[in-house]
């Protein structure tokens, strides 16, 4: 009972946060695009950090845009997304439009000074990410913060989940992603060509940036990419598997679908197998060794402050060691649960609340970097989105499909 009250509490506070009092020198932000997702990604947690003030809101439809404000609190309405960036009280942009367009005004805001968080992905392919991430404007001193919002890499789940993993004797890693089809309509941005839709950037990028970390390496090929095309785009994925090959002979594959069954709950799951260690038993007869071959999972990695679980499995076996030959006498299995809803759950003294969103505890950083201030460490850095960026391209590539076109600002003739 007292989890499910737990549970009612954490995603109830989560969803209609009490707004606290802001400093005098909140971090002002300006949002590009009435879209829904800023609620979770900014608007909400924004309300609990002192620190930030949703300020101003720009639409392509005006009407749209004062019907947002209204509805979200928000005390300005900004003629178009160039007035957000050319309005001097604006700190920090925030860009949740269709990916096509991430590249192009996420250039601009950093031009004109101000902080961007960009909403994932960040581009649509490697030549963007170069462009974006190396710009020269972030190599001078006092740069702007630019962040992709790679939300899931902030929960305090995910740090905990990630210190259970022993990279020496990693086996293999498997991340799986599935979203039931009415979340995300056939006629979404999200799965056009033209608007940088499809499975593998908007989905499909949680599962590569899992195994990157998890492995702590970049992929040196895509050695299988199966797709299932848009019934409305054939040149987009709504679905797919891939394989990839690391250094080391080590092996990481995702599974994701924007459009799975109606019948599935959003399915969000990361496993990782490691090969058989030795183990040290001082107890055990002259002779016999035990080794541990563990299993761990995080499951509903992306979305862990509503609700997750991190299984811990362990096989033990005792062998009997004879020269060349190995003898299993005994084998069992330990398992065990637990649950990460803040730092000081997994023993770290971080801030954070049981109903802090992978959002807020992203937001935490990102004002701390705007701030110059130490914060958690934890971060993803411009060299890290673009070797996410490098990866998703593999997979394109090994699928057969083409990358998505570039943006303007690279090739003006392209229309926006």
């Amino acid at each position: 009972m007292a989890s499910l009250l737990g549970f009612v509490a954490r995603n109830w506070q989560m969803s209609s946060p009490s707004e606290v009092p802001k400093t005098p020198n909140a971090l002002k932000f300006g949002i590009l695009g009435a879209a829904n997702i800023a609620k979770s990604v900014l608007i909400n947690p924004a309300k609990t950090h002192p620190e930030v003030k949703v300020q101003a809101v720009a639409a392509r439809d005006k009407h749209r845009a004062v019907a947002y404000a209204r509805k979200h609190g928000i005390p300005q309405v900004h003629e178009s997304y160039e007035a957000i960036l050319d309005d001097p009280s604006i700190d920090v942009v925030y860009i949740p439009l269709p990916p096509s367009l991430h590249f192009e005004w996420a250039l601009k805001a950093l031009n004109k000074g101000k902080h961007v968080l960009v909403e994932k992905p960040a581009v649509v392919n490697a030549i963007e990410a170069e462009t974006l991430f190396r710009s020269p404007v972030l190599q001078k001193p006092k740069a702007p913060i630019l962040l992709e919002a790679m939300h899931h890499r902030f929960q305090p789940s995910w740090q905990y989940f990630i210190s259970l993993v022993d990279r020496s004797s990693l086996d293999r890693v498997v991340s799986i992603g599935k979203l039931p089809s009415y979340i995300i309509p056939k006629t979404s941005v999200q799965l056009g060509y033209e608007t940088g839709g499809g499975n593998l950037l908007n989905l499909g990028t949680y599962g590569m940036c899992v195994l990157r970390e998890i492995i702590g390496a970049e992929p040196e090929e895509c050695t299988k990419c199966t797709v299932r095309r848009t019934p409305l785009d054939e040149l987009c994925d709504e679905a797919a598997e891939a394989t990839f090959r690391f250094p080391h002979g080590l092996v990481g594959e995702i599974v994701t679908d924007m459009r799975a069954s109606v019948f599935i709950l959003p399915t969000f799951i990361t496993t990782v197998v490691h090969k058989e260690v030795l183990v040290e038993d001082d107890k055990l007869p002259r002779g016999q060794k035990k080794f541990r071959v563990r299993k761990v999972t995080l499951n509903n990695f992306l979305m862990a402050a509503a609700w997750h679980r991190i299984d811990i499995e362990d096989e033990f076996i005792i062998k009997k060691v004879d020269g060349e030959t190995n003898k299993v006498i005994k084998r069992w299995s330990n398992k065990e649960s637990r649950k990460i809803y803040t730092f000081k759950d997994a023993g770290l003294d971080q801030p954070g609340e049981p109903s802090w969103s992978s959002w807020r505890h992203e937001l935490e950083q990102f004002v701390n970097r705007v701030r110059d201030r130490e914060g958690s460490g934890l971060w993803l850095s411009n060299e890290d989105s673009l070797k996410q960026a490098k990866m998703i391209d593999l997979a394109y590539e090994k699928a057969g499909l083409p990358l998505r076109p570039t943006g303007s600002v690279l090739h003006p003739s392209v229309s926006e």
